[in-house]
């Protein structure tokens, strides 16, 4: 207690509370007389003790004995040596002063190891929160450069797809419409052979819209070339044909473009939301909204499938242990300062899912990083 005192305010305090005793051992005089004359400056030696510190402790119990002797002590005013019984008393008083202050004081010296003790766990607690800290912000910062490295081996992979593999097959598909061409104009024992020639020619025919269905699904490069309008337009026709599942976009035809980085990490939540409902929904329709305000990008894709349980929804909200997909969403969109909130009704209520991504705090990251090398401006 005495700790959060000045060195004067305890000796203050401790004569105050000597003065309140004296006077409160005055007005007790006509019905105490001269019996007791240290029972109220007890109470004195007491509240020093716990409260004021060793020093003041001390100096009230000197203050209090010579006081009681002077004022109330016969002959009173007077300093003379005491009788018998009245030394007795004195020292009796001194004693039980002796064990109050002691306690007083012991008290206190825990009370002070607890403080530090307490102080040190408080320390503790703070470096161990800043390293956690530390720690799940290095975390987060790893995870932003993976997805960042991801999306960029994705665009390496579609163009050396497109590029090489791509034209490989073309040139190959010209060899055999060449080698058809040939046998069919020769003798009837190369009928067999143009059959096959043809046979091979649509099997490569089929080899290549297949890699350029996965080049573009990797990374279709309309994204860069025409921005995310476009590109979700192409990629929604395409899911549409596919899934059987009849999607509506809504983005306004004058859109514009954005960040490079922003225009990926939404056309990848819209992906990843229209890959979840054609294999969990079981919904034959969704709808994907874009818009924009002067600050912010929202997302929302709504289905009308089979929805999602309290208990798994609950999961997802707190983060506890919501599916890969929805993790790698959320994480994205916080790398560029946003977020992703998934809601439904139930069984059978259908699912919404939410996202946001401010202008002003993704621009400003998106500045850095391409000062830093990380992100390339569209």
């Amino acid at each position: 207690m005495f700790k959060d005192l000045s060195f004067f305010q305890r000796y203050i305090g401790s004569a105050l509370s000597v003065g309140v005793a004296l006077l409160a051992r005055y007005l007790l005089s006509p019905v105490l007389g001269d019996d007791l004359p240290y029972v109220t400056l007890l109470a004195a030696v007491a509240f020093s003790a716990w409260f004021c510190g060793l020093g003041p402790s001390i100096m009230t119990v000197v203050v209090a004995s010579l006081s009681g002797r002077y004022l109330f002590l016969h002959p009173s005013h007077s300093l003379s040596i005491p009788d018998r019984t009245q030394s007795l008393g004195i020292l009796s008083f001194l004693f039980s002063s002796t064990i109050i202050v002691a306690f007083g004081e012991l008290s206190r010296r825990n009370d002070e190891r607890l403080r530090v003790t307490q102080s040190d766990l408080e320390d503790k607690v703070r470096e161990r929160t800043i390293e956690l800290d530390s720690a799940n912000q290095n975390l987060r910062n790893l995870t932003g450069q993976v997805l960042h490295l991801q999306d960029e081996e994705r665009r390496r992979i579609a163009r050396d797809l497109h590029d090489s593999m791509g034209q490989s097959l073309v040139a190959m598909a010209i060899n055999l419409a060449a080698l058809q061409k040939q046998a069919a104009t020769g003798l009837e024992q190369f009928t067999k052979m143009a059959n096959t020639a043809s046979d091979s020619a649509a099997l490569v025919e089929e080899m290549i819209t297949n890699v350029r269905t996965i080049s573009y699904l990797l990374h279709p490069p309309i994204l860069d070339e025409a921005g995310l309008g476009p590109a979700l337009r192409w990629y929604i026709q395409g899911f549409a044909e596919r899934s059987k599942i009849s999607v509506d976009l809504d983005i306004a035809e004058d859109f514009g473009r954005l960040p490079r980085d922003l225009e990926t990490a939404i056309f990848r939540v819209v992906q990843e939301c229209l890959t979840n409902i054609h294999r969990h929904a079981e919904s034959q329709v969704a709808n994907v909204s874009i818009t924009k305000s002067k600050s912010a990008v929202g997302i929302e894709v709504r289905d009308e499938g089979k929805g999602i349980p309290a208990e798994k929804l609950l999961d997802i909200a707190s983060s506890g242990t919501p599916g890969v997909g929805i993790r790698g969403m959320r994480e994205r969109l916080r790398q560029l300062g946003g977020s992703l909130d998934v809601d439904s009704k139930g069984i059978g209520g259908g699912t919404v899912v939410t996202a946001e991504l401010p202008f002003e705090c993704t621009s400003s990251k998106f500045i850095a990083a391409s000062a830093a090398g990380g992100f390339t401006s569209p």
